[in-house]
């Protein structure tokens, strides 16, 4: 099992290294409200054609287009058809806002040509999940088939979420340990600022992020907290130890899904299946079927965010390496909830997803309000001693918990004060595709 744990502690590197990388999600759809399908000379795949005609390089499964890549950033299709733009791990929130901008143009261009937009908002806020059709990926067929056993939302969470999350390095194992514990305890508060997800099948639906309501009924054996995070010892050997008893999705081999109908990684590793031997490889793809709310892999991804604006896409890096990056700020920032327990945090989590800033903690007067202005001048501090430049992009956030005003509360504003589909498109719509 040794070199399981030793894979995380190769990708520890020294503070002077360390960047952060977004990945955002956006949702697509035609001048009608309708889903974009796949296949057609306006759907997702020409899309990806285009663009790689302009310079990204396919990423093909057998004949098939399924994403591009460009240097050390990719862009995937989910599995309703989101778009992801991963962006290159970058040092400073003006690198990343640059690719970010280039990217935005590029889009838009081609997307203005067949009549799409993209919705830059948490869960699909048009039509029902029918009206979705699934992304020709050979591990979304497993998926589809093995996560409605888990959880009855699971194929929501497939098709209809869309997310903004950041990857954010380490050192070793207990600077690890120390930035999973503050994510941890932070993120209840992360999903609260964020919030962009209060409309399901066309109408208001009374909740702040019922993108992270969904998350709590997709699958309990790979999503959710984890206990042991707020244990001490050795985190990247308890991460192992949760994985390896995970139920794998696939085995991936010449090309193919082949499904692993509930074995284990351990398992697979003592007895191999289906005359396959676990590899190292085997490992990565596994790490990546699992969906705790903070993840780790060669970095810590932290989950918890609806996708939004500009500015909250541009901001969830800066104020995450403000709470993460400085020693004072990450250990103020888990002392904000240190006072719950871990079922009460799991609480929490679900409260927060209907009230969202105005939950208040378990057994406390204290709202989540309260603690996310808090953080944000944690975060303040932090940048202010590690990456002062960056300070502006947190504006948002600032602005969002002083002012209690979610984009949550924005986005039903829209809804109640039209009922015209354009107008709708119009208000949701990804900056840069107004024009």
């Amino acid at each position: 099992m040794s070199e399981l744990y030793d894979a995380f502690a190769a990708a520890g590197k020294p503070r002077d290294q360390w960047r952060v990388g977004t990945e955002h999600e956006m949702i697509g759809v035609t001048s009608d409200a309708k889903p974009v399908r796949y296949e057609g000379e306006h759907g997702i795949g020409s899309l990806l054609a285009e663009l790689a005609a302009r310079g990204w390089d396919p990423v093909r499964e057998g004949d098939t287009l399924i994403g591009l890549t460009k240097g050390a950033s990719s862009i995937s299709i989910e599995p309703g058809g989101q778009f992801e733009h991963a962006s290159a791990p970058v040092k400073s929130g003006d690198d990343f806002c640059a690719e970010l901008r280039a990217y935005r143009a590029e889009l838009a261009e081609v997307s203005r040509a067949h009549g799409v937009s993209w919705l830059s908002i948490g869960f699909r806020p048009f039509g029902t999940a029918d009206d979705v059709a699934w992304m020709p990926k050979g591990r979304y067929v497993i998926m589809r088939e093995y996560l409605p056993t888990k959880g009855s939302l699971a194929t929501e969470m497939m098709r209809r979420t869309a997310t903004v999350q950041v990857n954010l390095d380490y050192a070793d194992a207990d600077d690890a340990r120390r930035k999973l514990r503050c994510a941890y305890s932070v993120t209840s508060l992360l999903t609260a600022l964020y919030a962009n997800s209060p409309i399901v099948d066309g109408k208001v639906a009374g909740w702040q992020s019922y993108r992270s309501n969904i998350w709590h009924d997709v699958d309990p054996d790979r999503c959710g907290f984890l206990p042991f995070i707020f244990s001490d010892g050795n985190v990247f050997e308890a991460y192992a130890e949760w994985a390896l008893d995970v139920p794998m999705f696939f085995v991936y081999r010449g090309g193919s899904y082949v499904p692993a109908r509930g074995t284990t990684f351990r398992q697979f590793m003592s007895e191999g299946w289906g005359g396959y031997t676990a590899t190292m490889d085997d490992w990565k793809i596994h790490l990546s079927t699992l969906f705790p709310e903070v993840r780790l892999k060669s970095y810590i991804e932290l989950r918890g965010c609806d996708v939004g604006s500009h500015g909250m896409i541009a901001g969830l890096g800066p104020l995450s390496c403000g709470f993460l990056y400085d020693d004072a700020a990450i250990d103020a920032a888990t002392a904000l909830t240190d006072s719950l327990s871990f079922s009460q945090r799991i609480e929490l989590s679900r409260t927060v997803a209907r009230s969202g800033l105005h939950t208040r903690l378990p057994g406390s007067t204290v709202t989540v309000g309260e603690l996310a202005k808090e953080l944000v001048a944690i975060a303040t501090a932090g940048l202010k001693a590690t990456a002062p430049n960056d300070l502006h992009f947190i504006d948002p956030l600032r602005e969002v918990a002083e002012t209690g005003r979610t984009q949550s509360d924005r986005v039903v504003e829209l809804f109640e004060q039209t009922s015209s589909t354009d107008e709708r498109i119009a208000g949701l719509r990804y900056p840069a595709y107004s024009d």
